[in-house]
């Protein structure tokens, strides 16, 4: 079965290929215009993919060796996501599917995440735990079996992802924040700065990440160094490096620290590491080290996996295919999609 898969959530616009559940193409286009806002700019995203879409689609066939008459099935992202840019790929998707007399499927962009690390060669085990981190969700997941997954904590306010994209922008950075930070914070001491770690009340799962961002920005008015991105010209490297490394260090001990209490207390070996923020270097040296010790297995995508992509929306496109699962033509965009949403 082939499967064409197509991603506009965000400001990735993607599709990909897919034979029997194995990626023979992942085209992704970013669109760095957002960088001068400090941000995503919904309306230029949506303008951004209608004039991507077409050509990316092109380029994924192109790549994959195959003629759209061949396809045999198309998905596409129905949410969650930015409204307008999710219409331009569902759309695109859904007319194509009807031009070529092919089953059509919509699909959630967090069950991609879930299943992206099944594009790899080494999977794991069900049932797994996934721990979703991106720029829009964190969140950690009972995965029992294709599915079929039960959300056992999220976070209450800030995702890690947009927490490292907001104090980016007060070191002045740049857009997106997490790459840059990622970077710099591996020069710097994690101990410098001790920033506040955010467990909330005692027994549960969830995360909270406003705390720390906040401590940051308290930080540098302590130093004198004022916001919006002033501390790029009044810090030194070493420094810079040194408050990059303590926040991340922050980000990435509560979100290993609850990743383990959920791993034991469900009695889970295996745990999948995915969505954008899973790229972090940090997060996945301190994730396998932790796990190693308690001899829990980690599976993390490649990195073009792990940011938002048409592959991982194909690999669910293809598993719902092959079970006979179809989305109806009228099937709309839903901004806020939970992971409990069904897709029809």
């Amino acid at each position: 079965m082939i499967v064409l898969g197509i991603e506009t959530s965000c400001d990735e616009t993607s599709a990909a290929l897919l034979v029997d559940g194995r990626a023979v193409s992942n085209v992704i286009s970013s669109q760095l215009i957002h960088s001068a806002y400090g941000g995503v700019v919904p309306e230029l995203a949506s303008r951004a993919h209608q004039r991507l879409i077409i050509q990316v689609v092109r380029e994924a066939l192109a790549g994959g060796g195959v003629k759209k008459e061949e396809i045999n099935g198309i998905a596409a992202t129905q949410g969650p996501g930015l409204v307008g840019a999710l219409l331009v790929g569902l759309s695109f998707g859904k007319a194509l599917a009807y031009g070529l007399g092919v089953p059509f499927t919509a699909i959630n962009h967090l069950e991609g995440h879930l299943y992206s690390v099944f594009l790899e060669e080494d999977v794991p085990a069900y049932p797994y735990l996934a721990l979703v981190v991106s720029g829009g969700h964190t969140m950690l997941v009972h995965v029992e079996a294709p599915f079929r997954h039960i959300v056992l904590g999220e976070t209450r306010d800030d995702a890690a992802g947009e927490a490292f994209d907001k104090v980016a922008k007060m070191l002045g950075l740049g857009y997106p924040g997490g790459p840059a930070i990622d970077r710099l914070g591996a020069e710097g001491d994690p101990g410098a700065v001790r920033f506040p770690r955010s467990f909330l009340e005692e027994g549960t799962l969830d995360f909270s990440f406003s705390g720390i961002k906040t401590s940051v920005l308290y930080y540098l008015r302590r130093e004198g160094l004022g916001e919006s991105g002033a501390a790029r010209t009044l810090l030194e490297r070493k420094k810079m490096a040194d408050i990059c490394a303590s926040f991340q260090a922050a980000i990435v001990d509560v979100l290993v620290a609850r990743t383990m209490s959920a791993a034991l207390r469900l009695g889970l070996a295996d745990i999948a590491l995915v969505g954008g923020v899973s790229a972090n270097s940090s997060l996945r040296r301190t994730l396998r080290d932790e796990a190693g010790k308690r001899a829990l297995r980690v599976f993390t995508p490649r990195s073009e996996y792990c940011m938002d992509n048409g592959a991982m929306i194909g690999y669910v496109g293809w598993m719902r295919l092959v079970r006979g699962l179809t989305s109806a033509y009228e099937t709309p965009a839903v901004a806020y999609l939970d992971l409990a949403g069904i897709a029809s």
